[in-house]
């Protein structure tokens, strides 16, 4: 029996064994879930075990917060690669409860689909290549390079220990290529690869008038509302086009050549479908650029919430003491969230009147994008793979959304990344409903035997 016959023939195993995983509900936003957490990094070890790696550590936090787990299997030979594999077992919190159709941490199969918390992100898709060891192990008694795993327990609540962790144990993680599965492809029937990722830039901002709310009858005219300065404020940041108005925003945003623009013009990107998932009238956004570029490959800026004054039933005529406004931008190759804070800020203070005072937040946070260049071995190799496990050509993409730990392996550990997802765009993630299709399971334990063999041969 081959390494492809095993997982075949081991399909239901493999899904009853992830269903037990996600009935753990590891929650690490919220510290009362820590010991679910510990649990779910235990049961991780125990797998891990069983599928043949070795050198397992379970790695406590240096912050009393979420445990690493790390394993290897180096025996492949010094003259072969070695791959990073990295996952998370932590989860986003499941409310609200009272949308979901079956219980989050209660696994339930539907029409080829797992729903559960975690199930493609990212127990599922972590698990995959946990499945894709053993399989080989199992078979052919090796693997066709070494590998090695690095896998925590809060990527939903902001990595820190991770973060903490890389830049102090180089050598242990030394590595040719890291592997992350956190990502997705364009549909069951057409994979793809993800070759960049946007960075961004989290900001909070806080606008102060008088000392206590004011009668806006009384002192309407008189006193400047902080509302009113908040929006004009936000007014200035990007204009009606969406272009980031802030000086110096566009500096080092590396431009698209003509073969990145053609290669993401080959997208089969369904753009009707995608509007109507969203509900919106119309598509929007600069005008020099198509959609997928604008999703993937162009800088942004959106503030995504405005609290102040009176927001209860009915009227209250007030004119608010503090605002808030929270803000992020996505940022492309070559932005630095450390250089866009500043401009940021420097411009928001620039457009406030003497009337108020300007706060930001203290609890920000940015990551650098990344960009890996899809003409290198690995690349090749992701792509053969997905071909044999798909039985379809991968396209190549760039995604909108972060993911730290790519930019964090490129600037601690020289690692260029692969991103083989095998989640869908109706997977649900972070909402009610979270649900994971399970021929991509299926497939994707196969894709990744694939990706290791034809790696080895490079």
């Amino acid at each position: 029996m081959n390494s492809i016959d095993y997982a075949r023939e081991n399909k239901q195993k493999h899904l009853d064994e992830l269903i037990d995983w996600l009935r753990i509900p590891s929650i690490s936003t919220d510290m009362a879930y820590k010991p679910e957490v510990q649990k779910a990094a235990d049961w991780l070890v125990d797998s891990m075990k069983t599928a043949g790696l070795e050198n397992i550590q379970l790695i406590e936090s240096p912050f009393d917060l979420h445990p690493l787990v790390y394993a290897d299997w180096l025996h492949a030979g010094e003259d072969k690669p070695t791959v990073l594999i990295y996952g998370h077992f932590d989860v986003q919190p499941p409310d609200p409860l009272e949308l979901w159709d079956s219980p989050p941490f209660e696994p339930e199969v539907r029409d080829n689909n797992l729903y559960a918390r975690g199930s493609s992100d990212d127990k599922g898709q972590t698990f995959i290549h946990v499945k894709a060891v053993e399989a080989l192990l199992r078979t052919e008694g090796k693997l066709p390079v070494n590998v090695k795993f690095i896998c925590e327990g809060e990527e939903e609540s902001g990595g820190r220990t991770l973060s903490d962790f890389l830049p102090k144990n180089k050598e242990l993680l030394k590595a040719d290529v890291a592997l992350v599965s956190d990502t997705g492809i364009l549909s069951a029937d057409q994979p793809s690869i993800t070759y960049g990722l946007r960075g961004i830039y989290y900001d909070y901002i806080d606008v102060t008038g008088p000392s206590i709310d004011l009668h806006s009858g009384m002192f309407g005219g008189g006193i400047d509302n902080p509302l009113n300065v908040l929006g004009h404020i936000i007014a200035g940041l990007k204009d009606l086009d969406g272009n980031v108005l802030i000086p110096g925003f566009y500096d080092d945003v590396r431009e698209l050549s003509a073969e990145e623009r053609a290669l993401l013009a080959q997208l089969p990107f369904d753009e009707a479908g995608w509007l109507a998932h969203t509900g919106a009238s119309r598509v929007w956004g600069e005008s020099d650029y198509t959609l997928v570029e604008r999703l993937g490959a162009r800088p942004t800026l959106d503030v995504h919430g405005i609290i102040g004054g009176y927001t209860g039933e009915g009227g209250k005529t007030v004119l608010p003491s503090t605002v808030h406004c929270k803000v992020s931008m996505r940022l492309v190759p070559d932005q630095d969230p450390e250089k866009i804070k500043k401009q940021f800020r420097d411009h928001v203070l620039s457009m406030a009147p003497d009337t108020v005072t300007i706060k930001f937040g203290d609890d920000t946070h940015g990551s650098i994008p990344s960009i890996t260049d899809y003409s290198i071995p690995p690349m090749k190799a992701a792509k053969k793979a997905y071909t044999a496990g798909f039985g379809k050509e991968p396209v190549f993409m760039r995604e909108g959304g972060s993911i730290p730990v790519v930019a964090e392996f490129q600037e601690h550990l020289g690692l260029e990344t692969v991103l083989m997802g095998f989640g869908l765009p109706t997977d649900a993630l972070h909402s009610p409903n979270e649900n994971f299709h399970l021929p991509n399971f299926y497939r994707g334990i196969e894709t990744s035997i694939h990706f290791l063999t034809e790696y080895g041969k490079a």
